[in-house]
C-alpha cells in the first residue's frame, strides 16, 4: 500500500485555510499515487482549539469543513483529525476523533482513547474517552488508528487503564498509524522516537506517525514524523520545524519498498530524561523552536513588525538576533536606552550588535523623564533613600517608551526576559517584563549564553564582550546580577531540580547544594508567582515551562 504522510503547519480556527492545505496535500497524494494519505491529530480546527471546543459554531464548521474535505476523497484514502459529537447523553459531549474518509464518504470514525490532562494539556476538559475500539480495514489491509497520546501508555507505571492497542490486537493488524499533535521540548524528539520504536517492539507491527508543525501561541510542533517497520528500524524521519510531505509503500511482510532506506537504528529504549541540567542539550533545535515560535505568532496574528530594547546585555542581543533570523532584520526595530547608570560599552555594544544584524535602532536616553518622575514624587518620597522603587522607575520608563513606539508604528513588543529572572521575580512588572511574547521566557540563563554561542557558530553576530561581561540591570551604580542572585551556574541548576524535576528542598539539599540557598531559592520563585501570572505568553522549549503548562496558586504558603 503506498501511504503518505502530510507534515502540514494549521491555524486554529482558520477552517478555510486549514480546509484548502488539507485538500492540496489530498492531490499531492493522489499526483504521486498514494492509495493512503494520512494527516494529523485535529487538522481540521487545528491544535489545542481549547475552549472554542465550547462553541456550537465552532464544532459545526469543523463538520462543515468535513463535508468539503470528503468530496476529495474518491480514488484516496484520506485520513484526518476533528472533534465529534458523542451521542451518548452520559460524558463530555466531544471525543478526539480521526475520520476515515474514502469514496466520498465517512467510511470510520476512530476515537482518542488516552486524554492527557497534565502540562499543557487539558484534554479532558472537553473530550469523552473511547467507548470502543475497531480497526479500519482498507485496501485488504486492516489499519490500526491511534491518536496521539494513545501510543503513549506504555512502561511500569502507565496514566491511563486502558491502552487502546491491546484492545486493537485482537483483531490482527497490519499497520499502526497514529495521528499526532505532540508539542517540542528539548527532550521530546528522542522521547518520541523512543515510545514508537517501543510500540513497535512490543506489537510487532510497522507503525507510521504522522506529527503536525507549527507554533500555536506558546506551544512549538515540531514535525519530525517518523515510518518504522516491524523490525523497530526507523526507515524514515520528516523534517524538524517544517512543512514536509513523503511516500512510503508498505509491504504485505510488515517492511517498506525502496527508495526508502534505514537512517538509524539504535534509537534509545526509555524516555531522554536528563537528572541536571544540559544547557547545551539540543541547543540548535531550541534555536529552530524559538525562531518558529516568534515566526508563527507574527504570521497568524497578522504582524510583521517588532521592536525590543536593546541594553547590551547578552538577553536582548540573542532576542533581537532570533527575531532578526524569524522576521527579517528590517522588521525588528531595537531602542537603546541608557540612563545615567548606563556603562559606554553598554551602548557601544548595543550599536555593534545592530550593525552586525543590519536592523533599525534608535538612542533615546532616558535621564531627562527619569529625572521628571523623581521631581514629581519627591513629596511624596518624603527624602528617604534611593532603592528599588527609583531602579524600577526607570525600567518602567523604558516599559514606556517601547509601548509607546510600539503602539504608534504597530509593533509588537518582543520581551526579552529569561526563566532565570522570572523564577526568581528578578524583573518589574509593566518595565522591562512588558511585551506581547516572551522569547528567552522557558530558557534559563546559561541556555541563553549557549544561544549565544550557537548563533555565533559561522561569525560573530553578537559581540564577543556582550558574551563575556558580567550580567547587570544598571539601574544602580556598579550593579551585577550576582549582587541579588546567586551565580547562574548554580541557580540554574537548583531551579531546573525544582521546577523541570518537581524535587522538594529536601531532595535538591541532598545533592550538594547549599541549606540556605535552597530555601532562599525555592521561597523567590513561589513568592513570585504573582508577576509570572500577570507576564505574557512564553515560547515553550522545555518539558515545564512558565505559563499554561505550570499551575501554582499565587497566594499558596508552601516553601514561602
Amino acid at each position: 500500500m503506498k501511504i503518505a504522510l502530510a507534515q502540514q503547519n494549521y491555524h486554529i480556527g482558520n477552517f478555510e485555510a486549514n480546509t484548502q492545505k488539507i485538500i492540496e496535500g489530498i492531490a499531492k497524494a493522489k499526483e504521486q499515487g498514494a492509495e493512503l494519505v494520512v494527516f494529523t491529530e485535529l487538522c481540521v480546527c487545528g491544535y489545542p482549539p481549547r475552549d472554542f471546543l465550547d462553541f456550537d459554531d465552532f464544532i459545526n464548521k469543523c463538520e462543515q469543513a468535513i463535508e468539503i474535505i470528503k468530496a476529495h476523497a474518491d480514488t484516496i484514502g484520506v485520513l484526518i483529525g476533528a472533534p465529534d459529537k458523542n451521542p451518548i447523553r452520559e460524558g463530555k459531549d466531544l471525543f478526539n476523533a480521526a475520520f476515515f474518509l474514502f469514496e466520498k464518504e465517512v467510511k470510520n470514525v476512530v476515537h482518542k482513547t488516552c486524554l492527557p490532562n497534565y502540562d499543557v494539556f487539558d484534554e479532558y476538559r472537553y473530550f469523552e474517552p473511547a467507548y470502543h475500539w475497531n480497526i479500519v480495514p482498507f485496501k485488504g489491509k486492516k489499519i490500526a488508528v491511534t491518536i496521539c497520546e494513545d501510543i503513549w501508555n506504555l512502561g511500569d507505571n502507565p496514566m491511563y487503564r486502558t491502552c487502546p492497542m491491546d484492545e486493537l490486537m485482537q483483531y490482527a493488524p497490519d499497520v499502526m498509524i497514529n495521528i499526532s499533535a505532540s508539542p517540542f521540548d528539548y527532550t521530546h524528539v528522542e522521547d518520541r522516537k523512543a515510545i514508537v520504536k517501543l510500540n513497535v517492539s512490543k506489537y510487532k507491527l510497522p507503525m507510521i506517525y504522522n506529527n503536525c508543525v507549527g507554533s500555536q501561541t506558546e506551544i512549538v510542533f515540531d514535525g519530525g514524523s517518523l515510518v518504522f517497520d516491524k523490525d523497530a528500524n526507523l526507515i524514515q524521519q520528516l523534517p524538524l520545524f517544517e512543512e514536509a510531505f513523503s511516500m512510503v509503500t508498505l509491504l504485505d511482510d510488515g517492511h517498506f519498498a525502496a527508495p526508502v532506506k534505514t537512517i538509524a537504528a539504535n534509537l534509545p529504549d526509555a524516555e531522554l530524561d536528563p537528572p541536571t541540567l544540559d544547557y547545551h542539550l539540543n541547543i540548535d533545535a531550541v534555536h529552530d523552536a524559538i525562531i518558529m515560535g516568534i515566526k508563527d505568532y507574527f504570521q497568524k496574528m497578522g504582524f510583521s513588525k517588532a521592536i525590543l530594547g536593546s541594553s547590551g546585555g547578552i538577553d536582548s542581543a540573542v532576542t533581537l538576533a532570533l527575531a532578526c533570523t524569524a522576521l527579517g532584520s528590517e522588521n525588528v526595530k531595537a531602542i537603546l536606552m541608557p540612563s545615567e547608570f548606563s556603562t559606554t560599552h553598554s551602548v557601544a555594544d548595543a550599536e555593534a550588535l545592530s550593525k552586525n544584524l543590519n536592523n533599525p535602532y534608535d538612542i533615546i536616553p532616558i535621564k531627562n523623564i527619569y529625572e521628571s518622575f523623581l521631581s514629581a514624587l519627591e513629596s511624596s518620597f518624603n527624602n528617604l533613600p534611593f532603592g528599588v522603587a527609583e531602579e524600577n522607575i526607570q525600567s518602567r520608563t523604558r516599559g514606556n517608551i517601547l509601548m509607546a513606539l510600539a503602539n504608534k508604528f504597530g509593533y509588537i513588543l518582543l520581551n526579552t526576559s529569561n526563566k532565570s529572572e522570572l523564577a526568581t521575580g528578578y524583573g518589574t512588572l509593566y518595565g522591562d517584563m512588558a511585551g506581547g511574547l516572551g522569547v528567552l521566557g522557558d530558557c534559563y540563563k546559561m541556555q541563553v549564553y549557549a544561544l549565544a554561542k550557537y548563533i555565533n557558530r559561522h561569525a560573530a553576530i553578537i559581540p564577543q564582550h556582550i558574551i563575556d561581561k558580567a550580567p547587570s540591570a544598571e539601574l544602580r551604580p556598579g550593579q551585577k546580577d550576582s549582587d541579588s542572585l546567586p551565580e547562574y551556574k548554580i541557580l540554574d541548576e537548583i531551579l531546573y531540580q525544582y521546577i523541570e524535576k518537581t524535587n522538594g528542598p529536601h531532595e535538591i539539599k541532598k545533592q550538594g547544594f547549599d541549606a540556605a540557598l535552597v530555601d532562599r531559592v525555592l521561597k523567590m520563585v513561589n513568592i513570585n508567582e504573582y508577576k509570572r501570572n500577570q507576564f505574557c505568553p512564553i515560547i515553550r522549549i522545555s518539558p515545564k515551562a512558565f505559563g499554561v503548562g505550570r499551575r501554582v496558586p499565587i497566594v499558596g504558603k508552601y516553601l514561602s
